[in-house]
């Protein structure tokens, strides 16, 4: 029976973790399998493989074939490196012991570059969340100096429209009283004295003809009564 070692679906939608398995080639995706050999989860940073790496290299050395990713996995956690030990061992090339000291020299190292990836990776995020909350206090910081000049510009405005107000209502009443002092009749000073006539002295008596007397009944001339008579 020809074997796949293969990832298995499992997880919700975005995400996914999955189970490394053997199961028959003909087998669908994701339905019955062998064996499990382990998981992988490509959800953390870096991602995290737990192996069975005896079992799993039992079924590469009987030839079960792994998959792309699967083969990606495996180089990864040295079971293909073991796996080509190993055939030292069988065809005699070397001796188990030298093998397995092999190794274990790789898995150290192996060891020691994934660590320094991870304190790596823990510092990039530690700056970054130092950047971040500094660039947050920057934006607050600026958001408050923004909140704080507009109230002053406001206080100010609303100072200068007092002060406007005020000169306002200053000339306003200055412009009353001038008015004012304008309409009401400036205390006509009566014109000094321009004495009351002082009862027109009548011409220094240009004396009333006294009483011009009738003339005495005009006595006709005596010589006339003589005549009337005669007659």
């Amino acid at each position: 029976m020809a074997t796949k070692i293969r990832l298995q679906r499992h997880g919700r939608k975005q995400r996914a973790f999955y189970h490394i398995v053997v199961a028959d080639q003909r087998a669908p995706r994701d339905g019955r399998f062998i064996e499990k050999l382990g998981t992988y989860n490509p959800n953390t940073n870096p991602a995290t493989i737990d192996i069975s790496m005896e079992r799993t290299l039992h079924w590469v050395m009987v030839g079960a074939q792994p998959t792309d990713t699967a083969n990606a996995i495996l180089s990864y956690k040295g079971v293909n490196y073991k796996k080509h030990l190993q055939v030292g061992v069988n065809k005699g090339a070397l001796t188990q012991e030298e093998a397995d000291k092999k190794f274990a020299a790789w898995m150290e190292e192996k060891t020691a570059r994934i660590e320094k990836k991870k304190s790596n990776l823990a510092d990039a995020a530690s700056k970054a969340k130092a950047a971040a909350m500094q660039a947050e206090s920057s934006r607050k910081e600026a958001t408050a100096a923004k909140v704080l000049a507009k109230a002053a510009a406001a206080i100010a405005e609303a100072e200068q429209s007092e002060a406007s107000e005020e000169a306002a209502e200053e000339v306003a009443a200055e412009t009353s009283e001038e008015t004012v002092a304008d309409e009401a009749p400036v205390a006509e000073e009566a014109p000094a004295a321009e004495e009351a006539p002082a009862t027109e002295e009548a011409p220094a008596t240009e004396e009333a003809p006294a009483a011009e007397e009738a003339p005495a009944a005009e006595e006709a001339p005596a010589a006339e009564e003589g005549e009337a008579a005669a007659e």
